[in-house]
């Protein structure tokens, strides 16, 4: 094995070696901190490049001073969507309410951010490019720890060892898996599925949602910026994970037909674009829950370890925050056992009040039944008259310490 420990010195020690799988947002966030604790940082990413573009997220609260400390965050006010109108149709069609969409998410205006995923994960890439190793077009293939450290395999035939090993590789993590086990172990299903994807604004949208229900079913259309492109969704109530669907590109695009088939409004178009989609995603929305996010030298972060869900819209602001608490307790505690259980102790009550802001159906975006609907509509109209609704205390309810360098 080669020892990925860089020296500085005869009298300086080796810096301590970390492997961090996952390129997206936890994981290069995780190496800018890293970096600053004096480790030596090596990012692995099964892809060959970053993914550009992507559907918007929304970077708040507690987020919003870690990317301010990391000094992107006038970059991320650049890239800014400036989303400007949410509009709510009911079941033919006819406007609902047309709302900020500040209003509806529970943002700070002027504060929190919506950005592009991939314009955030370019902007965090950018950040460590030239202080962190990269490896793109690879992943771990297997893991062996021991007592100073963990020798790794990758699946290019390549092996290193580093004194620690990091999961940020998402929900459908593979270093949980071959860590803790499989995935339904941890998996807590919210009672929906999805499917995203890009089709051709011919609706004339401009920074802007559209979004459409009935009982157990939404089609929502956003526009960023004046693109020329819309980012297509389409949700509904799914009691049980659709486990065929998940793992059959063609079974999925069929199981969201058939549950549109007699849907009204623009939801035919919508529903045939997806056929013609090249860049589908589908899955299900679910939370990760661990009852511990360590074992040995090897840590989750980010949706490998806490994933809240997207109907939370907490995803990446979590990401962000567990980033920066998991370097942090590295870099001021020497021992990685000491340093493991100070981020779990540190993050995990901020963790479970930003997965508790959605229950299994309850999304309010997304009622289930003709009476969740209509107290949806209720809280709706009250917002257009009554717009100044105080934001969600779980955005903040995490206070973050001062970045322990090491000297």
């Amino acid at each position: 094995m080669t020892l990925a420990g860089l020296s500085g010195g005869v009298n300086t020690p080796a810096r301590r070696s970390v492997l961090i799988s996952g390129a997206s947002i936890s994981g290069p966030a995780l190496a800018y901190w890293l970096h600053r604790g004096g480790f030596a940082v090596t990012v692995v990413e099964k892809a060959g490049a970053l993914r550009a573009g992507g559907y918007p997220i929304d970077i708040r609260g507690t987020a919003i001073e870690v990317v301010r400390r990391m000094g992107i965050l006038p970059q991320l006010r650049d890239v800014h969507t400036d989303s400007r109108l949410a509009t709510f149709l009911d079941a033919d069609g006819s406007t609902l309410a047309a709302l900020s969409p500040a209003t509806v998410a529970g943002s700070v205006e002027g504060q929190d951010l919506e950005v592009r995923r991939g314009d955030l994960a370019e902007i965090l890439y950018a950040a460590v490019r030239d202080d962190v190793e990269f490896l793109f077009n690879d992943s771990i293939a297997t893991l062996d720890q021991y007592e100073r450290g963990v020798d790794v395999t990758f699946r290019s035939g390549r092996q290193r060892t580093f004194d620690l090993v990091v999961g940020a590789d998402g929900m459908h993590s593979q270093t949980r898996e071959s860590l803790f086990g499989s995935e339904e172990r941890f998996h807590r299903h919210l009672g929906y599925a999805f499917a995203i994807f890009t089709m051709p604004n011919t609706f004339g949208l401009s920074r802007e949602l559209v979004l459409w229900n009935t009982p157990g079913k939404a089609a929502a259309l956003y526009a960023v910026g004046d693109s020329h492109e819309l980012h297509a969704f389409l949700n509904f109530h799914q009691p049980a994970p659709p486990l065929d669907a998940l793992r059959n590109p063609g079974t999925q695009r069929d199981l969201v037909a058939a549950v549109f088939a007699d849907a009204g409004w623009e939801v035919p178009a919508i529903v045939k674009a997806m056929r013609d989609a090249d860049d589908l995603f589908f899955d299900t929305a679910g939370q990760i829950r661990m009852p511990h996010w360590s074992s040995g030298r090897v840590a989750l972060v980010g949706d490998a370890a806490y994933a809240p869900s997207f109907l939370t819209g907490q995803g990446s602001s979590l990401a962000l925050a567990g980033a920066y608490m998991l370097a942090n307790s590295l870099a001021a505690h020497p021992d990685h056992t000491a340093a493991f259980a100070a981020y779990e102790s540190g993050l995990r009550e901020f963790a479970a009040v930003n997965q508790a802001l959605v229950d299994n159906g309850a999304a309010t975006l997304f009622p289930t039944t003709e009476r969740a609907l209509e107290q949806r509509n209720s809280m709706l109209r009250d917002l257009v008259t009554m717009p100044s609704a105080p934001p969600r205390s779980a955005h903040s309810a995490l206070v973050l310490p001062e970045f322990a360098v090491i000297p």
